[in-house]
């Protein structure tokens, strides 16, 4: 072969990508032994545009890895008890539900930190990471068209590096998945968020702030309906994570320009709050929401596809981290039940990783593809807003299928309530 495609490393398994799926994935793998080979094509610490919270089923997965975000974690984490809606003149605070299967509290650190943190823990674990290393396709077999490993852009120029398996954990670009022949599928939802940082004075807050309504009042008289929703997550350290997103439901997606759109809303805050340009930290950033599944199968010849390259954020909420650490989770399970075995056993067993994750969020996110539609009719939001935010027991039901907290075994009527309704839809 020539020099530049000679195999650089090989491993048992390569994961592309290490954002919290990837990153993950590789702490699981490498606990329990497997050589594997970890690729990013950013440096840490870097940026990536989220809102920098977890709700209580992101911290389930913190725990998971043996992560500590008790109060004397060193102060790490900004705990909040609960979620802010703001919408239809009316406000109202709910505190995260007591449950068996999830902690009653949501954390909130900065990506830049945060990738960082589980990529480290990763390499701690026995991982092998290579940065600055930008996988551009997939290597196959000519014979069987199976994965065999990956190729890249390096420091040092192009690289191949060889496995039997790999994750794809790289993003809505899904680069690997593209050049499998796995594209995505336009009957599910997608969104589009874009976030800023600003100093201001609601840093410290116990709540995560949602606006399900989106308000130029730049001008008091004539105020105006911008169409999306917004968020205002507090860091704790004097600053804010300031965002909106929109569904593809809405006939405004595509056609409007976010970053002015996230400028004419904050015009119209309070001034108090502060999220005037002066206070800005960095420019706005913006990324796309893959959503309900919407990049399938999740494996097919030897790759798995998890976190946002699977489309795996809730459709209901436009949460990934902790969608994105579940994935791996269950595909790091699936890939060490096919160690030792071979042949159609072995393909069984990495095949489960599909269909673990069809029961697992296949009938929420059928349920979540349906309220997206919803929503992004405006007069359809504006009255569920209006009708609902004032009845605080219905949105106690409203909060637990959203944020997908509830039990999964017995609970309270809310919980019953919400498996009845997955009952009732097929699968995605």
């Amino acid at each position: 072969m020539p020099s530049s495609e000679r195999v650089a490393e090989s491993a048992d398994v390569i994961v592309v990508g290490a954002g919290p799926a990837g990153s993950t994935a590789a702490v699981h793998l490498a606990r329990a032994g497997l050589d594997v080979l970890l690729l990013e094509k950013s440096t840490f610490p870097r940026e990536k545009v989220c809102g920098d919270g977890l709700t209580p089923r992101g911290v389930k997965q913190l725990h998971a890895l043996g992560i500590d975000t008790s109060d004397t974690a060193g102060g790490d984490w900004i705990k909040n008890k609960g979620l802010r809606v703001v919408g239809g003149g009316t406000t109202i605070e709910l505190d995260w539900p007591t449950l068996a299967d999830y902690p009653n509290f949501g954390v909130v650190r900065p990506r830049r930190d945060f990738d960082d943190m589980l990529a480290t823990m990763a390499v701690k674990a026995g991982a092998r990471l290579r940065t600055a290393t930008t996988v551009t396709g997939p290597v196959t077999d000519d014979a069987t068209g199976r994965i065999t490993g990956v190729v890249a852009k390096s420091e040092n120029g192009p690289v191949r590096y060889a496995a039997p398996l790999v994750i794809g954990a790289d993003g809505v670009s899904a680069r690997v998945a593209l050049g499998m022949g796995v594209n995505k599928r336009d009957d599910r939802p997608l969104g589009v968020a874009v976030r800023r940082y600003y100093t201001s004075p609601r840093a410290d807050d116990d709540y995560l702030e949602s606006h399900l309504e989106l308000w130029d009042r730049a001008d008091p008289d004539h105020p105006r309906l911008l169409p999306g929703y917004g968020w205002i997550f507090g860091l704790g350290d004097g600053t804010v994570n300031v965002g909106l997103g929109m569904l593809n439901s809405s006939k405004a997606f595509g056609k409007t320009d976010y970053r002015a759109l996230l400028r004419s809303w904050l015009a119209g805050t309070p001034e108090e709050w502060g999220l005037r340009e002066e206070n800005a930290i960095g420019g706005i950033g913006g990324a796309a929401l893959p959503m309900g599944f919407n990049r399938t199968p999740h494996y097919a010849d030897g790759l798995l596809l998890i976190g946002d390259a699977g489309g795996v954020v809730n459709p209901f909420n436009g949460e990934g981290i902790a969608y994105a650490m579940e994935s791996a989770g269950i595909a790091a399970d699936a890939v060490l039940q096919a160690q030792g075995r071979s042949g159609a056993a072995r393909e069984a067993a990495l095949a489960g990783y599909a269909t673990a994750m069809q029961l697992h969020l296949g009938k929420y996110y059928r349920l979540g593809g349906m309220f997206s539609a919803l929503i992004g009719n405006p007069r359809v939001m504006r009255t569920a807003t209006k009708l609902g935010l004032p009845r605080k027991h219905l949105m106690y039901l409203v909060l637990k299928l959203l944020a997908g907290l509830y039990d999964g075994r017995r609970g309270d009527w809310a919980d019953h309530v919400v498996r009845a309704l997955q009952r009732a839809v097929p699968s995605v």
